[in-house]
């Protein structure tokens, strides 16, 4: 960790280049933003001054909570534990069903609390007994430098980190960006070019390549999350493209989260996801040999439970963020027929349940 790191809001950005007509482009992500001086990129957080690239939002945060690690989601990561979760602002999508918009579309810097050192944030962590700490509310793609020195804050004491992203990053800024993580969740948001392109400004090939890279080039544990959005994204035929996508490109382990929308931002006339619909896509996973398919943001303990594909048996039982059923061995394996299930566990479960709990961050002394 560069223990040297400038106590400042703007520090200098990577993964830009020089075009030969005066312009800077940002590489961080598949947009590719062209500017000016004084421009900044869509995501509203990478700007360039000058000559140069820079990240605006550096060692500041909309704020901090400690979550249930289930929240993010991600059921196969250490269950049961708490996660200190937080955000800054801005986002390098448009999605129109945003959920945390108030975040990611900010525009106003006030927004954001007073300065988060990496260190403040991995000592408040470890105080407060987190196993890891969460960069979600806004995509960490956008403030890829503060998210690596953040995480490397936290492996240098011991702790853990998870990205909570959409997985639109470019090729070389992937690359460093996942080194520094231990897991992810990675918002699939639907299985066609055309909902990508109309509802969120952005091309689902990148994702699929983002997603084929985690697999095929890291030691990352991720789960994907599927937001079903009635009338968008939640027919049949989607559900089984995607699905299929999955189990041979990714494989059977991967788990698939499907969550029910609730209007909001500018999909306000849209309705509510019924639970029938995800029990559906769940049923669907499970034919195409998904392993692990959950269904999120209704309550069903059926739907929420991770169950053994070997004996058919419960692992682990979900009640909301409850845990109640542990049928999982000291090295991840079934106690009845002893077959191994996909992620990365504990000895025991976590205990730290449903709660929420803000808190402040430990000034560094």
């Amino acid at each position: 960790m560069n223990m040297t790191t400038p106590q400042v809001d703007t520090v200098p950005a990577r993964y830009w280049h020089h075009l030969d007509d005066g312009r800077i482009q940002c590489d961080v992500c598949p947009r590719f933003c062209k500017l000016n001086d004084g421009q900044r990129g869509l995501c509203f957080v990478r700007a360039r001054e000058g000559d140069q690239m820079v990240l605006t939002t550096w060692g500041r945060s909309s704020g901090f909570c400690i979550d249930p690690i289930e929240k993010k989601p991600l059921n196969h990561f250490l269950p049961g534990t708490p996660i200190l979760s937080f955000g800054t602002a801005g986002c390098n999508l448009t999605c129109k069903f945003c959920q945390n918009y108030e975040i990611s579309k900010a525009r106003q810097m006030d927004k954001l609390s007073s300065l988060a050192t990496p260190e403040m944030i991995a000592q408040t962590a470890k105080a407060h007994g987190c196993s890891s700490v969460a960069f979600t509310y806004n995509d960490p793609v956008i403030f890829l430098e503060y998210a690596v020195d953040v995480a490397q804050a936290c492996r240098e004491i011991g702790l853990r980190t998870v990205a909570v992203t959409a997985g639109y990053i470019g090729d070389k800024a992937r690359e460093e960006f996942f080194r520094h993580m231990d897991a992810a969740n990675v918002d699939l948001k639907g299985f066609t070019d055309r909902f990508y392109h109309q509802l969120c400004s952005a091309h689902l090939d990148d994702v699929l390549e983002t997603l084929r890279y985690l697999k095929q080039e890291t030691g990352v544990w991720f789960e994907l999350t599927n937001l079903v959005i009635p009338g968008e994204n939640d027919g049949d035929a989607e559900f089984d493209e995607m699905t299929g996508w999955v189990q041979s490109e990714l494989g059977p382990d991967v788990p698939m989260h499907f969550s029910a929308f609730h209007p909001d931002w500018k999909m306000m006339d849209t309705p509510r996801t019924p639970p029938a619909t995800l029990m559906r896509a769940r049923d669907i996973a499970i034919k195409n040999g998904i392993r692990y398919a959950y269904v999120g943001n209704v309550h069903d303990k059926a739907g929420s439970s991770t169950y053994c594909h070997g004996c058919g048996d419960i692992l682990i039982g979900r009640d909301w963020y409850q845990l109640s059923d542990w049928n999982l061995d000291a090295h991840g394996a079934c106690k009845t027929c002893g077959t191994h299930c996909g992620g990365v566990f504990q000895v025991n479960p976590g205990t730290w349940g449903p709660k929420r709990q803000p808190v402040k961050l430990i000034s560094k002394t």
